[in-house]
């Protein structure tokens, strides 16, 4: 069966699907901007060596597109739960290698690192789900559940003295929400059923189960993370890249490019196909 026909046989059955799920009227063929190749990489969390190896393969990858700009979409949570969370943002946080240009987005991680940094009596959670190992990448001891207030300033006071300015300018720089052509990326979800204009930060870095259950057809099609899967999906209203790099080892990127979607994926697994 020639690749036309293929493609008919598949848009048929998309529409079909979408006609008895009771979704939105198709959206035909989702396409990136042009004269550009995007690659959104999921959630790093710390892996600092995946992403250098994710970075490469992207390169390499770029190079069988010399007419397009590389460009790669951070899809936030860097930091937290992986080793090195200063080793990745040292790397974000500079012009990317490779001659790849890049537009890093905020995640819910980053924004509990900054909350704590803002305030440490009211951001200490951020202590129980990944800031101790962030801590510890610049040499910070604490412990999990420190709550107490004086504790937690003199641990804020101590990190903001090892923690290298451009690190936190980058932290500060990053915005929950980039449109690209058909796409939007955003680190968790959207609202389903309100405009992109009108979407809130804290639903755009924290929001689950509302937005992916909804089989509504979204104003643009959703490219996130923050929920981890055990290999990326590709669904006609969103796509989820993050498979959990800080456990599973996999860390995955989307390539788009016109209406194509890609996965390329790097693992830290001797012996792995990654």
């Amino acid at each position: 069966m020639c690749n036309a026909m293929v493609s008919a046989v598949l848009n048929g059955m998309s529409a079909l699907r979408r006609k008895i799920m009771g979704e939105g009227p198709p959206a035909g063929v989702a396409k990136g901007p042009p004269g550009t190749i995007v690659y959104a990489i999921g959630d790093v969390h710390g892996e600092a060596e995946l992403l250098a190896r994710m970075l490469t393969r992207i390169a390499e990858d770029a190079r069988d597109y010399p007419d397009c700009v590389p460009l790669v979409v951070g899809m936030g949570d860097y930091v937290d739960r992986g080793p090195d969370s200063r080793g990745v943002l040292e790397c974000l946080s500079k012009p990317l290698p490779h001659g790849l240009h890049s537009h890093m987005l905020l995640g819910n991680h980053e924004q509990a690192m900054l909350d704590f940094l803002d305030d440490p009596a009211k951001g200490a959670l951020w202590l129980g789900f990944g800031g101790v190992e962030t801590l510890a990448s610049y040499g910070v001891r604490a412990s999990f559940g420190a709550t107490d207030p004086g504790r937690c300033r003199r641990l804020r006071d101590e990190a903001l003295s090892l923690i290298p300015p451009h690190h936190l300018v980058f932290l500060r720089s990053l915005e929950p929400m980039l449109v690209l052509g058909d796409y939007v990326f955003v680190h968790a979800g959207i609202r389903p059923g309100r405009a992109l204009r009108r979407q809130v930060r804290e639903d755009l870095t924290t929001i689950r189960a509302a937005f992916l259950q909804s089989k509504r057809q979204h104003e643009k099609v959703v490219v996130h993370g923050h929920t981890i899967v055990d290999s990326p999906e590709s669904l006609h209203n969103r796509v989820a890249i993050d498979t959990g790099a800080y456990a599973s080892g996999i860390l995955t990127a989307l390539a788009l490019k016109d209406g194509v979607r890609r996965f390329i994926q790097v693992s830290k697994h001797p012996g792995s196909r990654y």
